[in-house]
C-alpha cells in the first residue's frame, strides 16, 4: 500500500492491480535486468508472453514449487494453457538463478530452458549464522529422541508416509514434532488426527507461529529431522539443521540430495529410517561445509556476479 522511489506495492482492488501491472510493463522495458522471484503469478507470465523481447534480460530465481508445477499439471484445458504459457517463458528466459543444479537440469528437460545458469543461494534466509553450528549447538540433555517431521502443512511433505515409517519406534521414548502453522489446514487436520491415533501424546502438532529466535532454540533441541518431500523444498530448515550438526533424513531421489551430497555433506536416506545420530566428526564436517558455502560472503560474491556480469 505504499510507493517510494525504489519500491512499488500494488493497491487492492481491480484498478490498483491494473495500475500495478501497467507499472510492471513500463519497468520491464526500462530496466537493465529483471529479477523474477519465482514464476507463480500467471498474469505476470502472460505479460512476459506478450513482451518476449524482454525475456533475454530476465533472471528467473527458481523457488522450487514454480518449477514443479510441471508435475501438478492436468489434462484440463486451463492447466494445459497455463503450462503452455509457462513453457513459452521458461524456454526463452535468459538466466536461471538457483544453487540447486538439478533444478536447472529439470527446467531444461521439462520446459526446454536455454538460459544461462547462475549459481546463487539467493536469499539471506539461506545464510547460516556461523554461531549456530555443531561446535556451539550441542544436543540438549534429554531422554529419548526429539524428531521433526516436515516443515509445513503442505501435502508435499508426505507427512502420513513419514509417520508410518516411524511406527516401528512408537513404543520407544520419542517425541514427534510436526510444524503445521502454515499451508493446507485441511491437510493439517488429517495429519493431526492420524498422528494422535498412532502416537498419542508422543505426537506434537505445532499449529502456532514461533518467533525466529525461539524457533532456533527449538531446532537445537532436536535429534533427528525427516523431510519426506519428493521435490526441492524445506531447504532453509535443512541447511540450518545441518549447520547445527543434526541428523537429517530425506529422499535420495530429489535434486537437493544430489546437491548436498556433492558438497560432501553426510545425509541419511528416509527409506532406511532408523533412530540414530551421525557421528560427531561427521556432524562437525557438515557444519563446516554449511558454514563455508551458505555464508554471507558467498551470497555477496554470487550477487556481484549477477549484477555486474
Amino acid at each position: 500500500m505504499q510507493q517510494t522511489d525504489t519500491l512499488y506495492v500494488c493497491k487492492d482492488g481491480l484498478l490498483g492491480k491494473l495500475a500495478g501491472y501497467a507499472k510492471l510493463i513500463k519497468q520491464l522495458h526500462s530496466a537493465q535486468k529483471v529479477i523474477l522471484h519465482g514464476l507463480f503469478n500467471i498474469r505476470v507470465v502472460m505479460i512476459l508472453v506478450l513482451c518476449p523481447w524482454v525475456l533475454s534480460k530476465c533472471y528467473w530465481v527458481i523457488w522450487g514449487d514454480d518449477l514443479y508445477q510441471y508435475k501438478k499439471a492436468t489434462k484440463a484445458w486451463r492447466s494445459r494453457l497455463k503450462e503452455a504459457l509457462r513453457r513459452f517463458v521458461i524456454r526463452r528466459v535468459g538466466h536461471l538463478v538457483t544453487y540447486i543444479g538439478g533444478d536447472v537440469e529439470l527446467a531444461r528437460q521439462w520446459y526446454g530452458a536455454t538460459g544461462r545458469y547462475h549459481e546463487c543461494i539467493m536469499y539471506l534466509s539461506n545464510v547460516v549464522d556461523p554461531k549456530m553450528t555443531a561446535s556451539t549447538s550441542t544436543n540438549a540433555h534429554h531422554e529419548g529422541w526429539n524428531i521433526l517431521v516436515g516443515n509445513s502443512a503442505d501435502p508435499s511433505n508426505n507427512h502420513i508416509e513419514a509417520l508410518e515409517r516411524l511406527l516401528p519406534f512408537k513404543d520407544q521414548a520419542i517425541k514427534i514434532y510436526v510444524p503445521l502453522s502454515y499451508g493446507d489446514q485441511n491437510h493439517a487436520q488429517k495429519v493431526i488426527s492420524q498422528g494422535k491415533q498412532w502416537f498419542g501424546d508422543k505426537f506434537v502438532p505445532m499449529t502456532d507461529f514461533m518467533p525466529f529466535e525461539q524457533y532456533l532454540e527449538f531446532l537445537i533441541s532436536l535429534d533427528i529431522a525427516i523431510f519426506n518431500h519428493r521435490r526441492q523444498q524445506a531447504m532453509g530448515n535443512t541447511i540450518t539443521l545441518l549447520g547445527m550438526g543434526k541428523t537429517v533424513f530425506m529422499r535420495s531421489d530429489v535434486s537437493h540430495w544430489r546437491f548436498l551430497k556433492g558438497l560432501g555433506i553426510k545425509l541419511n536416506d528416509v527409506d532406511k529410517l532408523e533412530l540414530c545420530r551421525i557421528a560427531p566428526d561427521e556432524a562437525k564436517e557438515n557444519a563446516h561445509i554449511v558454514r563455508s558455502y551458505f555464508s554471507r560472503a558467498t551470497l555477496v560474491k554470487q550477487f556481484l556476479d549477477i549484477f555486474e556480469g
